[in-house]
């Protein structure tokens, strides 16, 4: 019987993420990830030239994500943190399995040379919270509201408001002297 998908792209992603959640990047072949969504390898090479390139689709979305909201937030004329603080979390928290990923098996981070580009948008956050002349108390308290935040973000597999309000409500406590 013929396969009825609809979007193999799509399906070579879910399956992808979810094996590479499970085993963990390094540990996931392209062979697995075919044998699972019954395809071949040849047609899993048609859509994604590379293990690589899948798991940098993988990961756009989450840069994407978090791109976005500190463009927006650079741009704002005034900043409310409180609000900054959940539209992170909700950013974190819409990429979790990705973040799970990366954070499983760390070497994904430079193999996609990701870590630089990381460090700078935590820079970038840590600017739209406390500004350009911040003292080092200022930065740690960032640190932590920012760490803590995106933890709790990550750790918690599906954060209720409440959860998300807890942390969100933390962070801002951080941040203040």
């Amino acid at each position: 019987m013929a396969r009825q998908r609809t979007d193999t792209r799509a399906e070579i992603r879910a399956v992808a993420l979810e094996l590479f959640a499970e085993k963990g990047f390094a540990k996931t072949s392209l062979r697995e990830i075919a044998e699972r969504l019954g395809i071949t390898k040849a047609a899993l090479y048609y859509h994604f030239p590379s293990k690589t390139d899948l798991l940098r689709e993988l990961v756009q979305p989450l840069m994407d994500d978090v791109a976005a909201l500190l463009d927006a937030a650079e741009r704002a004329d005034r900043l409310e943190p409180r609000a900054f603080l959940g539209d992170y979390f909700d950013a974190i928290s819409r990429n979790r399995a990705v973040f799970m990923v990366l954070l499983n098996d760390i070497g994904t981070l430079e193999e996609l040379d990701l870590v630089a580009e990381i460090f700078a948008w935590r820079g970038r956050v840590h600017g739209v919270l406390i500004g350009p002349g911040a003292t080092a108390v200022d930065a740690v308290r960032a640190t932590v509201a920012t760490g803590g935040l995106q933890d709790a973000a990550i750790l918690v597999a599906d954060p209720s408001p409440q959860v998300r309000e807890a942390a969100v409500e933390a962070a801002y406590r951080a941040l203040s002297p």
